[in-house]
């Protein structure tokens, strides 16, 4: 073989190494970008929301929409901070509850709902005496389950937002139908015992009287919550009660002796 011979296959030798790393190199490369493309696909994935069943949906808006005005406040409450925390699109919102506002109502029809369940449940224990449906109406309202930290921010939220969405006011009213009629009834029943000649008129102003103390205790709890004493609190409106009703009731509540009706 002669040199030029010689040097044409060291050339073609070297040109074929440098092909095959170049291969190889390309080869790793198209791996590393398989494993990147695999990692950001599964950090994709991490910032997908969940898929949930409609039902399933909605409780976690409605949920994320209260926990939100607890944390941050109303004014705070945006689509953006909703669906964050229920870890849900923006498009859920629309599909569910067609806007904010209207999931701000469901949201307040919810709580509505929690209350009255709460109280539906104290009263399955209670005795049947109308008084005693007032104590445990009274005693329900300032117990830790419904009249704690959580519920009274959200509650007073609804309440000053209810001037500008009117849909929220029949959910947060102080005066709310369910509520004052279980009382007034219990009060005409009351008054009648007690002999009272205009009963309905007379339960009238001690319902209104009841709810004007309630209202007033939740408020104080808002601004004092450190110092708020729930003893204290039922104390006063038994005292109340005691006043207009002596016979019925007492600094400790319902006073449950035989009461005989007074002839008029």
């Amino acid at each position: 073989m002669d040199v030029h011979s010689f040097y044409a296959v060291i050339a073609d030798r070297s040109q074929f190494i440098l092909q095959l790393r170049r291969t190889r190199l390309g080869t790793l490369q198209i791996r590393a970008n398989s494993k990147l493309s695999t990692t950001e696909n599964f950090k994709q994935d991490d910032r997908q929301p969940r898929r949930y069943s409609s039902e399933e949906s909605r409780r976690l808006l409605i949920e994320a929409t209260l926990e939100s005005i607890v944390d941050v406040g109303f004014s705070s409450t945006s689509v953006s901070e909703i669906v964050a925390r229920a870890n849900l699109s923006r498009g859920m919102v629309h599909l569910y509850f067609e806007n904010k506002d209207s999931l701000l109502v469901a949201a307040a029809r919810h709580a509505a709902e929690v209350y009255y369940r709460n109280l539906s449940e104290q009263l399955a224990t209670a005795g049947t005496r109308p008084q005693e449906i007032i104590e445990t109406v009274v005693l329900s309202d300032l117990g830790e389950i419904i009249l704690n930290e959580r519920t009274v921010k959200i509650w007073f939220a609804f309440r000053g937002e209810a001037h500008a969405n009117k849909a929220i006011t029949q959910f947060s009213d102080t005066r709310d139908d369910q509520l004052r009629d279980m009382i007034f009834n219990a009060f005409v029943e009351i008054a009648t015992e007690q002999g009272e000649p205009e009963p309905a008129r007379f339960a009238r102003d001690t319902t209104h009287g009841t709810l004007a103390l309630l209202e007033g205790m939740w408020t104080d709890y808002l601004l004092h919550s450190d110092s708020f004493s729930r003893n204290s609190a039922a104390r006063i409106i038994f005292r109340f009660l005691s006043g207009v009703y002596p016979q019925h009731f007492n600094l400790d509540g319902a006073a449950l002796k035989q009461v005989t009706p007074c002839s008029v």
